[in-house]
């Protein structure tokens, strides 16, 4: 049995005396009980029931088409297979945008599922949903940077927050989200710099995916980490199943070298951003 199997449950307390104590976090998405299992054991942190599997999973081109259903069927499947991990669910497009009392609704679904956390995303009006989430009782991870529910009104996969003024609104919102009440934040396609800023700005840990490497820690797509993702892959993800793993090929191993590269901080690399 892994030692990691005998580990205490992960709570939103310890990840946050984690990052107040500068221990890097090691976030991986998982849609099912097996990988489930497998993550926890290696060592992962959190595991985000991405909406992700919208495209790794049902073959969409975007994240938009996934359901309620979808979120709470892979949910139950990750809990199952978890048993020390701290686990986010996603918060499906259209399941928080029309109003509170619906994204109320929903979230305690995800938590019925077995979430520990729900994750949404944007700023400036999710505020208000936020602090009538997390006074209900439901922790909530908030999204900035590049938000892929977004990604028509975005313009595609581009680096958010380069110019003054959107760096500027960027970390307004993350302080607004953190006074809301949010739990933790996940930065995605964000300069450096800023990513940096906005961690050491907030008492909350913040998560970056193509953020660099001043974030209180990393999350990548299971699938592409795994180098399972086919098609041109984004500058700053690495596959760590064929990273140094030399003869032993497995997910395992790669999971492991992850889980220590992100802790290390030798993973990301800060000069690779971008699609």
């Amino acid at each position: 049995m892994s030692e990691n199997t005998l580990r205490k449950p992960v709570t939103l307390r310890r990840l946050q005396e984690m990052s107040r104590a500068g221990e890097k976090i090691a976030m991986l998405t998982c849609y099912d009980a097996s990988f489930a299992r497998a993550l926890d054991e290696a060592g992962v942190d959190v595991l985000l029931v991405g909406d992700s599997l919208g495209m790794v999973v049902q073959g969409h081109p975007s994240t938009l088409p996934v359901s309620m259903e979808d979120m709470e069927y892979h949910t139950r499947c990750v809990a199952r297979g978890t048993n020390s991990a701290w686990i986010i669910a996603d918060m499906p497009f259209g399941s928080y945008q029309e109003s509170i009392d619906e994204a109320v609704h929903n979230a305690t679904r995800l938590m019925k599922a077995g979430a520990h956390m729900v994750k949404l995303e944007g700023g400036g009006w999710t505020a208000p949903c936020v602090r009538a989430l997390v006074e209900r009782g439901i922790p909530v991870c908030a999204h900035l940077g590049f938000t892929p529910q977004s990604v028509h009104a975005l313009g595609g996969y581009r680096i958010q927050g380069r110019e003054d003024a959107a760096a500027g609104t960027m970390r307004r919102q993350a302080q607004e989200i953190a006074d809301a009440g949010a739990g933790m934040l996940v930065i995605e396609l964000t300069p450096a710099a800023l990513a940096r800023e906005i961690t050491a700005a907030l008492s909350i840990p913040v998560i970056g995916i193509g953020a660099g490497s001043g974030c209180s820690g990393q999350v990548l797509v299971l699938h592409d980490m795994l180098g399972l993702t086919r098609g041109k892959q984004p500058r700053f993800v690495r596959n760590f199943a064929e990273a140094g793993l030399s003869s032993t090929h497995s997910v395992d191993a790669a999971v492991r070298l992850y889980v220590s590269e992100v802790k290390s901080g030798r993973f990301p690399d800060d000069a690779l951003h971008g699609y």
